[in-house]
Formats: C-alpha cells, sequence, structure tokens
C-alpha cells in the first residue's frame, strides 16, 4: 500500500514554513529541461534546510507532493540510510558530440552516464552522434539514456534499435504513458532489440504510480523524492511496484539532492547508479562546497547549509519571491484539505 502524503507526520503552518524561506536563481552552463536559470524555494525548519522548487508549469496539486518532501526533510527528517554511500551517474544534456567532453569533467570519475535524447530541434541522427561520442570518452562506462517521452512509437524503435548497438543499460520514458511503453516494450522483443526500459514520467505523473508496474510495462522504475511526496512515500511505491528502482534529481539545488541521496542510501536494493550529480550542471549552487560526486559516489548525511554568500548573489527579485510564496500557499491548502477530510494523496 502506498502512503498518502505527510502519512503520520505533521503540517506546519504557512507563516512557520515562509518564516527565513529563501528564493534563488541558480544560472546552469547548458540549456536543460527547456531551461537555463533554476528556480527554487529553500526553507529552513527544525530538522535542517530544505528544498521546494517545483517547475513552473506545475499547478497546486501537483506543487503540494513537492512542499509534502519539503517539510518532511525540514520538518521531520529521514529514515535511517541502509548503506553508506551511493553510486552516481554522470549526467550529458542534449549538447553537441564536442561539448560531452567539457559536460563530463565537471563529474570525475563516475561508473555510469545518463545521456538526453529526443531534443526538440533535434534528430535521432544528433542522439546516436552524442552517445557514441559519450561511449568513446567512457567505453567502461553504464551508459544509459533518457528521452522524457520525446519520441512516438516508430521514432522510438527505429532509434533504440540504433543506440542498443552502444551497449545501454537502459532506456528511460523513450515514449509516453503506460500504454505506450508496454507497446514498445513488446516490439523491443519482436525485434530481437535487447534493451530495459525504465519509467519515470508514467510513474510520477500517473494517478497510480505503480500502474506501470502492475502493466508489465517497464523493468524498472525512475523515482524522484520531490515530485514523490518525500523519501518515506517514494520508498513504498518502490515496495509496492516490486521493480529495482534509480533514484533521480528533479533538477534540485545540493539542498533537494541530499534528500535524493536520502532516499537511494535507504532502499533494500540499489543496482544501478543513482541520477543525483545534477549540481554540476549549476554554474553556481547554494552550497559551498556543493553536493557533487567524489569518486562517483555520495554519501547521505544531513541537507547542507547555504552559503550566506551564495544566497546572497542568487536571491530573486521580491516579486519573483511572492510568486513563489503564492504557490507554496496554494500547495498548503490542498495538503490541509487532504489532512481534514482523509482523502487519498494527489495523484504521483
Amino acid at each position: 500500500m502506498i502512503p498518502p502524503l505527510l502519512a503520520g507526520l505533521a503540517l506546519p503552518g504557512v507563516d512557520e514554513l515562509l518564516e527565513g524561506a529563501v528564493v534563488v536563481a541558480q544560472p546552469m552552463h547548458t540549456r536543460f529541461r527547456g531551461t537555463t536559470v533554476r528556480e527554487a524555494m529553500l526553507l529552513r525548519g527544525p530538522a535542517g534546510w530544505a528544498e521546494f522548487s517545483p517547475f513552473p508549469e506545475y499547478g497546486a496539486t501537483e506543487s503540494s507532493r513537492w512542499l509534502a518532501a519539503a517539510i518532511e526533510a525540514g520538518w521531520h527528517g529521514w529514515p535511517a540510510p541502509v548503506r553508506e554511500s551511493v553510486p552516481v551517474n554522470a549526467t550529458v544534456p542534449a549538447v553537441r558530440p564536442a561539448d560531452v567532453g567539457r559536460v563530463l569533467e565537471a563529474y570525475g570519475a563516475v561508473p555510469a552516464v545518463k545521456v538526453k535524447v529526443a531534443e526538440q530541434g533535434q534528430g535521432v541522427d544528433d542522439d546516436v552522434a552524442r552517445v557514441a561520442e559519450v561511449r568513446r570518452l567512457l567505453p567502461d562506462a553504464a551508459v544509459r539514456i533518457d528521452a522524457n517521452q520525446g519520441w512516438d512509437h516508430d521514432t522510438a524503435l527505429a532509434a533504440l534499435g540504433r543506440l542498443a548497438g552502444y551497449g545501454l543499460e537502459y532506456a528511460e520514458q523513450p515514449v509516453a504513458g503506460i500504454e505506450g511503453l508496454a507497446r514498445l516494450r513488446e516490439a523491443l522483443v519482436r525485434a530481437g532489440i535487447d534493451l530495459k526500459l525504465a519509467a519515470d514520467e508514467s510513474v510520477r505523473k500517473e494517478t497510480d504510480p505503480v500502474a506501470v508496474a502492475r502493466a508489465g510495462a517497464a523493468d524498472l522504475v525512475v523515482v524522484k523524492v520531490q515530485p514523490l511526496g518525500g523519501v518515506r512515500r517514494a520508498l513504498g511505491i518502490v515496495q509496492a511496484a516490486g521493480l529495482d528502482a534509480v533514484v533521480s534529481s528533479a533538477l534540485d539545488t545540493s539542498v533537494g539532492i541530499a534528500a535524493g541521496v536520502a532516499l537511494a542510501a535507504s532502499l533494500p536494493r540499489l543496482p544501478h547508479a543513482c541520477g543525483l550529480g545534477t549540481v554540476a550542471l549549476f554554474a553556481q549552487d547554494v552550497a559551498v562546497p556543493s553536493w557533487t560526486p567524489d569518486a562517483g559516489r555520495l554519501r547521505p548525511g544531513p541537507a547542507p547549509v547555504p552559503d550566506p554568500a551564495a544566497l546572497g548573489a542568487l536571491r530573486v527579485a521580491e516579486d519573483r519571491r511572492q510568486w513563489w510564496c503564492s504557490r507554496l500557499r496554494a500547495a498548503h491548502g490542498i495538503l490541509a484539505r487532504q489532512l481534514e477530510t482523509g482523502d487519498s494523496a494527489p495523484s504521483a
């Protein structure tokens, strides 16, 4: 059974959450997920710092899960880890092959690389060239791709047929929806293409986050702490799905990455490197030093305390701060109504 949001945890008041809250805008080295600047609201609770950073297009219901994750982190803390460190992959945005080496240099030694593909305005030839360059530079690394639902069925089948030759570990959400993944998985088997599929959007964007597992549409699930409502709830989803999980970031600051590491360190099994090295994509981070991998690994621990100088440099204008305060109030209202009525958690 998947636990509801904030199951057994108290909901602080809005004023308490906003006391000392800081909104920052972190510039990025390279355009990623359609953005060059990542905004985030950082909250300071009795258990430490926490992050509330739903993407700008998300409404109050979806954002309420992100707020639940922040409340867990800052006001209640995380479950005890079962491992001392977690392996981390590098993430290569949809850059030109000539820029791949520069991106990888920021990560140092890593056991795996996730390559973004299916970027709007690019074609499969661009994706193949990018993956080929990663494989050339890191012949021994595990390589996985992430299409963010960017392909239709026929394009995905053709693209994966070409990319599988580079020894892919898995392909993350190549097409949209659970039915789309199931259909593609069957087509890959018929075509003799031995490649695992991972579900991301078909976990965190579905009303039932374990429906993809019941449908047999994926080989593993990608889980992210903020979109799923916290470490405890994400653990429940992985348990209910019965599939191996890869923990990934939601383009978090170092504060949010700490929550992802807490989840990865708490999973019973962790056979794959996690997508938690994305702080390397920022030109400046809120923490000094930032949470970047050491020899391809991160260690669980409390969220870092933001650096005062960094907060001063990255702080947004007052109108943006008020916009984020309004988002938090709306998300808080959703959580308060859920706890009052006992309704099930908003869709994941």
